[in-house]
């Protein structure tokens, strides 16, 4: 059946970093959907009198954007989202890795999934790379949730070997079991992809880090994802653990780990010849601009990342980060960057660039979804303010679509999200 979407559209179909106008939109726009595919955008009047037989999903005067790419999530953290007072380490041990020992039950593992992947739902998330749990059995129960939410997940169990508490510590040989066997299980199923995950180089000595240089070599299509550079004592404590590194990328790229394929979240205190490896592999940053402030680690240097070539995208990173919206990580994005010594002046095209094209490259899916070009899959998210709200006044007084663009960043949250669609079935429920 084809359908015809109709409402206020937004995309980015080109980087605004590099190109001036990568905002499209359209007032009165529409949306053709064949078959979980888009193979048409325009203005509303032209593409009705094409399709006049085509099903239609009025959203008319509701604001539609490509369905959001968050780039590093934890599924086991909701429970400690607002921990406030506490830097990276001390909040790791006192409340983020007690929490993840529960995870241990299968049973409260599934909850927390459904949970975990409702509020994704929910926050008109369609496409998410999640730090999984310690544990394969919450692994599995998290892709049997992920497998039947709908959404675009790639996920994998979490590696540490020292520098956690005991229940979440594995071995070399253990890890690579489980991951084989959850690579043959998961992987690539429906729209699940797996991701090698060690919780970060100073919970990984090299012989883990050597399994998730093999496990990487034997299937050629995973992906990577861990943590780089968050707050100086980490760092520090890290380069203290690895005799000889100069830093602590190398502490990955030493067994192979830094790849066109890998994704490192936060990198905050970074050096130039880090930068420099980064974009000479191709690797992506998932910036988490709420859990940066919120957890003390800095604010990102968002210009040389740029200068470098460095590509990057939003995380939310839960529950270090304050909730799940990325229309909430997008304006803490553009605060970051004013209060920043040397930071990019950020355009409402730019946030909308990273919560969607950006986080779609990062994940190797963007001749996928990230934006309405005709041949990409459906995914979008209808927004709508709530009657009376300060947002519904800010923009009936909006100059103009950039304007009403940089009022959503500002003022809209999980309330203002309406419906969600994945490949053109809704999946918000």
């Amino acid at each position: 059946m084809t359908t015809l979407v109709r409402g206020q559209l937004f995309h980015t179909p080109h980087n605004p970093f590099k190109e001036e106008g990568a905002l499209e939109t359209y007032p009165d726009g529409a949306l053709i959907v064949e078959g979980g595919i888009i193979t048409a955008v325009g203005e509303y009047v032209n593409l009705s009198k094409t399709y006049p037989d085509a099903r239609l999903l009025d959203f008319k005067d509701l604001y539609i954007f490509p369905g959001f790419v968050d780039t590093h999530v934890h599924y086991p953290q909701i429970p400690i989202i607002g921990a406030m007072g506490l830097r990276l380490l001390e909040w790791l041990q006192t409340r983020t890795l007690p929490e993840e020992e529960n995870f241990a039950e299968a049973s409260y593992a599934r909850a927390q999934a459904k949970l975990f992947l409702r509020q994704l739902a929910l926050n008109g998330t369609t496409t998410a790379l999640v730090f999984g749990a310690h544990f394969a059995p919450a692994m599995d129960v998290f892709f049997e949730e992920a497998a039947q939410s709908g959404l675009r997940i790639t996920s994998g169990l979490v590696l540490g070997d020292r520098l956690l508490t005991d229940a979440l510590h594995t071995t070399p040989e253990r890890a690579y079991t489980e991951n084989k066997r959850l690579i043959k299980t998961w992987h690539n199923k429906d729209r699940l992809r797996y991701a090698v995950t060690p919780r970060f180089s100073l919970s990984c000595g090299d012989a883990l880090l050597e399994v998730c240089s093999t496990l990487m070599g034997e299937t050629s299509d995973l992906f990577f994802t861990s943590h780089i550079n968050e707050q100086t004592d980490e760092v520090s404590t890290v380069l203290s653990l690895f005799e000889g590194a100069r830093d602590y990328l190398e502490t990955y790229d030493k067994h192979g780990l830094v790849t066109p394929r890998s994704v490192f979240a936060h990198n905050v205190h970074v050096y130039d010849r880090e930068l420099s490896r980064l974009a000479e592999v191709g690797s992506s940053i998932a910036h988490c601009p709420s859990s940066n402030m919120f957890i003390g680690s800095g604010l990102f240097p968002m210009r040389r990342h740029l200068s470098f070539g460095v590509h990057f995208a939003l995380g939310s990173d839960v529950g270090g980060g304050t909730g799940f919206s990325l229309f909430k990580e997008g304006l803490m994005a553009y605060q970051a960057q004013m209060l920043h010594d040397d930071g990019y002046p950020l355009t409402s095209a730019h946030l909308l660039y990273l919560a969607t094209a950006a986080g779609a490259r990062a994940l190797h899916l963007e001749d996928t979804v990230g934006d309405f070009s005709p041949g990409k899959q459906a995914d979008f998210v209808v927004a709508q303010p709530d009657e009376g709200s300060t947002l519904e006044v800010a923009l009936s007084h909006s100059p103009s679509a950039e304007a009403s663009l940089a009022a959503l960043f500002t003022l809209a949250r999980e309330e203002c999200i309406t419906d969600v669609y994945v490949a053109g079935e809704s999946v918000k429920g």
